[in-house]
């Protein structure tokens, strides 16, 4: 059934849309199956994602009609498709009237994901309107809050030199306090890596208590803070918040220095709110873990890892994990920049539209992914700025003289670079810096051809 006379609208203006801010606007990548029309199919994604139905019913009125999404812009070469969501649509909560990311979902990439018509559906960007976007939670804590930990200024305080514990799965409690220990030598921040939680050779009850001894002498010895992200991932709401209550109990005095760590994707918006509600004295570190499934560029289908770091910041993510932009091993592209700019400034270009915060609290960008020293000033050149916690596995434990000298060549490269200082010239007085190019020569080779006679080393 054909229900473009009713659920599109090309003579709308975007800009007469957002001047309005009574509109949702998502623009979809989308292409129809064989023998269905364009603009057909683009008006069957926009009743099925609101009030539509694949037969006309008795029971549509006039006001039903009201709040009909409509199509607004098509570019049937480029196969992009644009529609207004009225914001009226969306569920609000019964006890507060606040928004919810799930209705959101439920709507922009609902039943329309299955339709027969469809061949390729994927959104990759989204407008909300600041009467909308005030009845999202957004941050409660963001990487000034991190920076006042670690005694630095809460505007530009820099890098933040992380880790994750490797193996990520394998290690007893004590092994894995002593991996912990070793890093914190020299760096940050550690989180868990996604799959660590209670897991019977390593108990939550068990390791937790040793991790918070390690951290306590790795800042005695230093005399610097520490921060520890936990991850309190469950597919129970109530056992991830007994999960973040032993925590913070173990933690004591030392509890500001816990993050805890949600697999926001796989666990899904209701995690991530629970957690952004019950404990917004924490840093909400969300990781992606899965998220490839549905925004990898050869996925036909979803919404791009743009659209995901976006709605992280409405939930209220603290900070999220936004790839190596190319830098590191995992899929992605320089281009890919802009999800950062997008969750951590106040005013933002997405690919297709310009997003206004209004004072939201930004969400950081955490770096992860085969990064080590060597890569980071590459990345901080691409990113423009380096502040940005970034959680380097390899690019620590994989340091040829020990996980704290690992993290002390981190934040030497991002030294590097913002002294503007030529890498190879900078690692003959620093030393940690310079065995990086003994623990990675083949990073080494590649990005900085002939450093083996510059810098004097020869086996």
């Amino acid at each position: 059934m054909d229900q473009s006379n009713r659920y599109a609208d090309l003579s709308l203006k975007e800009e007469d849309l957002i001047k309005g801010d009574k509109h949702v606007l998502v623009a979809y990548h989308m292409q129809p199956a064989a023998g269905y029309g364009y603009l057909e199919t683009a008006s069957h994604i926009a009743a099925e994602s609101s009030t539509g139905t694949n037969v006309e019913v008795c029971t549509t009125d006039d006001f039903t009609k009201g709040v009909d999404a409509l199509v607004y812009s098509i570019d049937e070469a480029k196969g992009v498709m644009k529609v207004a969501y009225p914001i009226d649509l969306f569920d609000r909560n019964i006890t507060d009237g606040r928004a919810m990311l799930v209705s959101f979902l439920t709507l922009a990439i609902g039943n329309n994901q299955g339709q027969g018509d469809v061949k390729c559906l994927k959104m990759h960007d989204f407008w909300v309107p600041r009467q909308l976007l005030r009845l999202y939670d957004g941050p409660s804590k963001d990487i000034t809050d991190l920076w006042e930990i670690l005694g630095r200024p809460r505007v530009d305080g820099g890098y933040i030199a992380g880790t994750i514990i490797k193996p990520k799965l394998g290690l007893r409690p004590e092994p894995f306090a002593k991996a912990a220990y070793q890093f914190w030598l020299g760096g940050d921040f550690i989180k868990n890596d996604e799959p660590q939680g209670n897991q019977v050779f390593c108990p939550t009850k068990k390791v937790i208590p040793l991790v918070y001894d390690s951290m306590k002498r790795a800042m005695d010895e230093t005399g610097q803070a520490k921060i520890f992200s936990a991850n309190i991932t469950a597919d129970d709401h109530y056992e991830m918040c007994a999960r973040a209550d032993y925590i913070l109990e173990t933690f004591g005095p030392d509890a500001n220095k816990v993050a805890f760590l949600v697999d926001g994707y796989v666990g899904g918006p209701g995690m991530v709110t629970t957690a952004r509600r019950q404990y917004p004295g924490q840093y909400l570190h969300y990781h992606r873990a899965g998220h490839g499934a549905v925004t990898s560029p050869s996925a036909l289908r979803g919404y791009t890892a743009f659209v995901l770091a976006k709605m992280s910041r409405l939930q209220g993510a603290s900070g999220i994990h936004v790839g190596t932009m190319g830098y590191g091993k995992m899929e992605g592209a320089q281009d890919d920049r802009n999800i950062a700019y997008m969750i951590e400034r106040d005013s933002a270009d997405g690919p297709y539209y310009h997003q206004e915060w209004y004072g939201m609290k930004p969400t950081t960008p955490i770096i992860s992914g085969g990064m080590n020293a060597l890569r980071l000033p590459g990345f901080f050149e691409n990113l423009g700025h380096g502040n940005v916690i970034n959680t380097s596995g390899g690019g620590s434990y994989g340091h040829i003289d020990s996980p704290a000298a690992g993290a002390i060549s981190l934040r030497q490269s991002y030294e590097c670079w913002k002294a503007g200082a030529d890498p190879i010239e900078f690692a003959k007085s620093h030393k940690e810096f310079a065995r990086a190019f003994e623990s990675f020569p083949g990073d080494a080779d590649k990005i900085f051809p002939g450093w083996r006679d510059k810098l004097g080393v020869h086996k």
